[in-house]
This record gives structure tokens, sequence and C-alpha cells, in this order.
């Protein structure tokens, strides 16, 4: 007999099949079970579509009343592009509604489970708590801080390399582990590099599969303080991709009307470019989640800043060697061990026989005890 903990499991992974497509909007899963048998289910699927436990009670129908809900994140309770999740729940005939976790946005925050709790419905909450709250890691850190959350992607080899000393770098990785990273690009609002990627390896930034461009395609953000992207640099080709470049006033005018005529869009910043205000910034114009691609010195300055979430590093089983190859990072660094950002919540898993995946949250408070 299936427990609620195997009942949430199957709402989460539900939820999990929208990666990518619900941005502004979390992921959620919901099913409605009813005498130990699923009468329905589903997930939220684009952002101004009907949610999870809607897909849900639909399918159920009229076999919703007396049932049990399990639904990944808190109902909603407030009218926004969809009407309330609340009112339909209490409308279906549902006995019980059992919560993963509850909304961290100030618009729901408890209100959807108490209001389910005051219409006289038995309300669970904290139900694979944890594992919900990891699925919606960058709506959660979005909502609460207004920035998008930032993982860092690398590619290396054993030894740490990025290139070789003459700058060469295609390919550090196989193939499996270049299909990843589409995918992990498809996922993400933004792709962000610095001018510097630009003008040595003229990257296309989208996400393709098998060599054709597939589904939504994440803004490129490119950090050039004096505007020196090409005006024929790929990234500057608007047609399948919207490009931003984030600047500095002292950068050239003719220069913004020109990529400005490209479809580029130019967003000036007084002063240098620093790294929390771009993500500030960012956060205002919608973006939620951001992946960094950049060169040894974005990265740096991403590390300086402490503003990564999470690093995704793909290993290869090669070595380069080299004082003149750069690595992952450049900047000063830290001067003692002791100062060392250490990851957490570390997962390494071999790709396939060159190349492995180390995925990690950075530890910022390394020597207080956590």
């Amino acid at each position: 007999m299936k427990t609620d903990i195997d009942y949430m499991s199957m709402a989460i992974d539900l939820a999990k099949s929208a990666k990518g497509q619900t941005s502004p909007n979390p992921l959620v899963g919901a099913i409605v079970v009813k005498n130990g048998t699923i009468v329905g289910m589903g997930a939220h699927l684009r952002a101004g579509e009907p949610h999870a436990e809607i897909h849900a009670l639909k399918m159920a129908g009229n076999q919703a009343v007396g049932s049990t809900l399990y639904v990944s994140l808190e109902p909603c309770s407030h009218h926004g592009k969809t009407p309330p999740c609340t009112d339909a729940i209490l409308s279906s005939g549902v006995r019980k509604v059992v919560v993963a976790t509850k909304d961290p946005n100030p618009l729901v925050a408890g209100s959807g489970v108490d209001k389910l709790k005051d219409a006289g419905l038995e309300v669970v909450v904290g139900i694979q708590e944890q594992e919900a709250i990891q699925l919606n890691e960058v709506f959660f850190h979005y909502v609460q801080t207004s920035r998008p959350f930032v993982t860092l992607k690398t590619a290396s080899t054993l030894d740490g390399k990025i290139a070789t000393c003459t700058g060469h770098s295609r390919w550090i990785t196989g193939v499996a582990s270049r299909e990843e990273v589409h995918d992990l690009r498809r996922m993400h609002d933004a792709i962000l590099v610095g001018v510097g990627t630009v003008l040595s390896d003229d990257p296309e930034l989208t996400a393709r599969h098998a060599g054709s461009i597939a589904g939504k395609q994440p803004i490129r953000i490119i950090l050039d303080r004096q505007l020196r992207t090409p005006l024929n640099a790929r990234v500057t080709q608007c047609e399948d991709a919207k490009t931003w470049i984030i600047t500095t006033s002292a950068s050239s005018q003719k220069k913004t009307e020109e990529l400005t005529a490209k479809g580029v869009m130019v967003i000036t910043l007084d002063g240098e470019l620093q790294i929390n205000h771009v993500l500030a910034v960012l956060g205002e114009r919608g973006i939620t989640s951001l992946l960094v691609e950049g060169g040894a010195e974005i990265n740096a300055a991403f590390l300086q800043a402490k503003a990564i979430q999470k690093i995704i590093s793909y290993v290869s089983l090669k070595l380069v060697g080299g004082k003149a190859a750069p690595s992952i990072f450049g900047g000063i660094g830290y001067a003692s061990m002791d100062d060392a950002v250490r990851l957490v919540h570390t997962e390494i898993k071999p790709i396939d026989e060159q190349d492995i995946r180390i995925v990690g949250y950075p530890q910022w408070m390394v020597g207080r005890g956590q």
C-alpha cells in the first residue's frame, strides 16, 4: 500500500517533467487519490496556463469528491493570470490536501493552506519538503531575493585548464557532456558570458540538439564594458535568440546604435560593471535563472562577489599542463586554504569513459560550523 511519501514523490516527478518551461512560475505537480487509486494527475506546464491542481482535478472529475489531493507546492489563493487554485479545490469535494512545502511568494505564503483549513479540509504540510524546495530552488531564490539564481557551468581538463597555452579549447569534453549543456541552457532564462569569450570563441550561445535549434532559447547576455562585441559576431544574430549587452556609460554611442539596429538590446549602467548590480538589473527585468558560461575572469568576478548559487562542472580526463594555460578561475583568488570555498550537497557522476560531472553548492560560511 502506497504512503503519503510515495504519492508526493509522484507529484514531484510530474513537476520535473516541465523543467525549463514554467518560468517565472514554479514547477508543480499534483496527484488525486481516492480509495488507494490515482484518479487524477497533472503538472503546471507553462506560465499563464492552468496550474497542476486544475489539471489533476479535471482528470479526476466527480471522483475528486472525498479524495486526497497531493501537491508539491502550496495551492495559490489569489487571482493572477489564473483563478485561485484553492477555490477549485474547495468546489471539487476534495476531503484532504497534502502539501510538500509552503509557497514563499508573499501573495501566498501560507494563505492557501489557511484558506483550506478554514473551510474544514484536513491539510498536511511538510511531506517531502526538502525535495520540493530543491525542485524549485530557482523560484524560491528569485522570490526571496529578486535576483536570478546563478548556476556557474565550467568545463575543464583534469588539471583544471579551460584552454591550452595557445588558447585552443575545442573540445575539452565529449559529445555527451556537450549535449547535456544544451539541455542545461534550455532550462535557464539566460546565459551570461564576458566579451572575452565572444572575441576568442565567437559562440552562438543557443540551446541546440543534434545540430539544430529546438524549443525555448535563453537570452544571451554579454558583459562588455567598452562595447568590443563585433557587429558580425554570432551573438548579434538575433533571429533565433535575443541578445542583451550590458555596458557602461563610457562606451561608444555610435556602437550602441549599430548594435541596436541589429536587434541587440544594449543596457547601459553607470560606473563599473559590478556583479551584484548586474544581477539586480537582470532580476528587475524578470530573469529568474542565469547560467554563467564565462572565462576565468568572469568566473572569478562571480566567485569574489559570492554570487554563485550552484556549480556544475564537467571534468575531462585529459591533462594539458602549462603555466600560461588558463584555469577555471582567474583573478587574485584566496590567500589561504582556510578561506577556500567548499562545495556541499555534492553529486559526482561519470558521463562516459572520459568525462565526469560534479554538481555542488558553494558553502560561503567556511569555518563557522556550517
